[in-house]
């Protein structure tokens, strides 16, 4: 006994000692960032200073490695000039080349509304030789009562000796002001066709792309989004699908994305240093770089989610936040001799620059937070499942984070403050740093366990705060010992079965990176091809899931009497034997799904043909997530109870109906599921 005693204070030092070195490690980089600043300060003057010139109707910022201009006041990057190009495309207005814009609606007239987020002020905050910050402002008046009623500040910064510029915008409304529904918020560039051709959103997701004009002269497939090149320019594409949702990434993934120019060797890359101002949490996914040629950075959508993430303001709601600052880095070859991935290479190395450099010191709005006026928040997260471990489990590589209060689960969904996330070391610490100052809910979820995590107490965030939450315990969902299982429970459905694409609806990058093959088009009608006459039907103890459990759970297509495809719902089958069945007791069914859209999942036990199902989980999701290529949208946890009388010594079966039939895009996707004897 004395051994584990101390065993495990050792193991408790030890963590506290790791929480010490990383808060130290935090102080000491505060101070190493001055010692750089200080060292930078004489860097620079090796560099040109930053010179700002103002034209009629336009303003240009020059710092000797580069050149931008905007439109005054609308506040559109009408030009960027740098490696001897100009890496705009200028056959688009001059609206259409690098901009903010929102989509929105008024609450009681639906229709979306698409604003470029045109300024009507401009004004200089900065301009010395190290620095210019200029804003573009839109004060919303409610004489204009059609218009986004939201005040609008566009920032801009350029650096002295800075291959790039910065770009934030603060969002506004004040108390009273109209009801709306925001969808959508990004910036935006469209780059020039003829030179940038390749791609690159992470390693392996890098390749030559197609043209605008090679997607005009395509195929429309049945997702408006997706095309198949029929007569592209490089004939290496041909009979492929471009769509630009092939290429979303999680939030926690998209830090880096852009173009490269092969000649001259050019690279544009948009660099998110911080997800704290993204909505949706570390999993949401959304756009990046696509055909266009064209890089985004998306703030907020409802991609993968559905219009539960849209931001909805009611009885007149104030709201404020800042989305950036973003970084937009450009960057070329030394020589003809290298190879242009090199310029990849180094926008990620660029990336963690930017990224350590976080929470910025140089944006002049009162209203970013700097580094100083930000709090912490330690503490170690363990898992308590007594069927799996009478001791308490270390949550290995936990997703942990604040988000603003909530429902268990909620900040999956939340839309409108800031997040801020982190992940356990291999013992269960975790340190979340430069969290602007609120009152946060903290969630996590753990890999390898069903369900999500809430601490019982609000945290209040003050400037300089340190919050040390001490050893927290999850206890997920479980009623009684594991009779058996279907898959992994870590929030996606990547473990199953994923079939390869029809040949003539393929995209080549997701052959070679298979990995990512739920990426390619149709998927969704292989299962009607690899089933096309029964449903499938998964046997517990034979069976296995990576090879016999179909990814998601779609309908099945076939011909009306016309010739006309279309789709009926579909019924799966688990079956599973019971030595034994206890009495006037309770067993659980845990099915935990990793998507959801337009979908009614029915579930009955032994008689497939009752009116009523044992169990419904009613009309769920939104998230679109086969339609746009994705493995999981938002998360479902159902426990369902079984009661004993249900079940049969020897065969039982489960049928799983998706109820919804008619499009080909009703579906399911599972994460987990098992069935739970009773508690001893």
């Amino acid at each position: 006994m004395k051994k584990v005693w101390c065993k495990r204070q050792w193991s408790y030092f030890l963590g506290l000692l790791g929480i010490f070195l990383q808060l130290f490690l935090i102080i000491e980089c505060a101070a190493t960032r001055r010692i750089t600043k200080n060292n930078n300060q004489l860097d620079l003057q090796t560099y040109p200073p930053v010179q700002l010139l103002k034209l009629k109707n336009h303003v240009t910022v020059d710092n000797g490695l580069f050149n931008i201009t905007f439109s005054v006041p609308g506040g559109m990057v009408t030009a960027i000039q740098y490696n001897g190009i100009n890496m705009l495309e200028n056959e688009n207005k001059e609206n259409n080349r690098g901009y903010w814009d929102i989509v929105w609606n008024k609450a009681e007239k639906p229709g979306n509304i698409y604003d470029k987020l045109e300024g009507t002020t401009f004004e200089v905050i900065l301009s010395d030789e190290n620095q210019v910050e200029l804003s573009f402002t839109r004060i919303w008046k409610s004489l204009n009562a059609s218009s986004l009623s939201m005040n609008i500040d566009k920032r801009f910064i350029i650096l002295r000796g800075s291959s790039g510029f910065y770009s934030y915008t603060i969002l506004e409304r004040l108390e009273g002001w109209p009801d709306i529904d925001v969808y959508q918020g990004r910036m935006a560039f469209k780059l020039n066709e003829n030179l940038f051709l390749y791609m690159a959103v992470s390693d392996e997701r890098q390749r030559i792309m197609p043209t605008a004009k090679d997607r005009e002269m395509g195929r429309e497939l049945d997702c408006k989004e997706a095309v198949l090149l029929t007569s592209p320019s490089n004939s290496f594409l041909k009979g492929e699908v471009d769509d630009k949702y092939q290429y979303s990434l999680e939030n926690k993934d998209n830090r880096v994305h852009g173009w490269i120019s092969p000649n001259p060797k050019t690279g544009f890359w948009m660099i998110t240093p911080s997800n704290e101002f993204r909505t949706g949490g570390p999993v949401k996914q959304d756009l990046t770089s696509h055909t266009g040629p064209v890089t985004l950075s998306m703030f907020f959508s409802t991609h993968y989610a559905g219009e539960i993430l849209a931001l909805r303001f009611r009885n007149g709601e104030p709201w404020k936040k800042v989305f950036g600052p973003v970084f937009i880095y450009l960057n070329s070859a030394s020589s003809d001799d290298e190879d242009i991935l090199t310029l990849w290479t180094d926008a990620k190395e660029q990336m963690l620059i930017e990224t350590e450099n976080w929470p910025y010191d140089f944006p002049l709005s009162e209203d970013f937070t700097g580094a100083d006026k930000r709090g912490i928040v330690s503490g170690r997260l363990l898992v308590g499942d007594s069927y799996v471990s009478k001791r308490l489990i270390t949550a290995n590589s936990a997703f942990i984070g604040l988000a603003a209060p909530g429902d268990v689960g909620s900040w999956q969904i939340e839309n409108k403050g800031y997040q801020f996330w982190t992940q356990t070391d291999t013992e269960g610490y975790f340190l979340i740093n430069n969290i602007i100052p609120g009152n946060y809910s903290l969630y996590a979820w753990v890999p390898g366990f069903i369900g999500d995590y809430k601490y019982e107490d609000y945290i209040n965030i003050t400037p300089g705060s340190r919050t040390r939450l001490h050893t927290l315990v999850y206890d997920p969902p479980r009623n009684g010992p594991t009779l058996w299982e279907i898959g992994i429970p870590d929030r996606t459905a990547a473990e199953f079965f994923i079939p390869n694409p029809q040949p003539r609806l393929q995209n080549q990058l997701y052959i070679e990176h298979y990995a990512e093959k739920f990426r390619q088009y149709g998927l969704w009608d292989r299962y009607t091809e690899i089933y096309p006459n029964d449903d499938l039907v998964y046997t517990v103890g034979s069976s296995n899931y990576q090879s016999d459990w179909f990814f998601a759970h779609v309908n099945r297509y076939t011909y009306n009497d016309d010739g006309n495809k279309t789709y009926v719902p579909t019924t799966w089958q688990i079956g599973f034997d019971l030595q034994e069945v206890v009495d006037s007791s309770n067993y659980t069914l845990q099915i935990a799904l990793a998507s959801a859209n337009e979908a009614d999942l029915q579930i009955r036990i032994n008689v497939q043909d009752t009116d009523v199902p044992h169990f419904t989980t009613g009309s769920i999701g939104k998230d679109n997530a086969i339609a746009r290529h994705g493995i999981h949208g938002l998360y479902w946890m159902y426990s369902i109870d079984v009661p004993s009388d249900f079940l049969a010594i020897g065969k039982n079966i489960i049928f799983l109906k998706q109820s919804r039939g008619s499009s080909p895009w009703s579906e399911v996707m599972y994460d987990y599921i098992r069935l739970e004897g009773p508690d001893p």
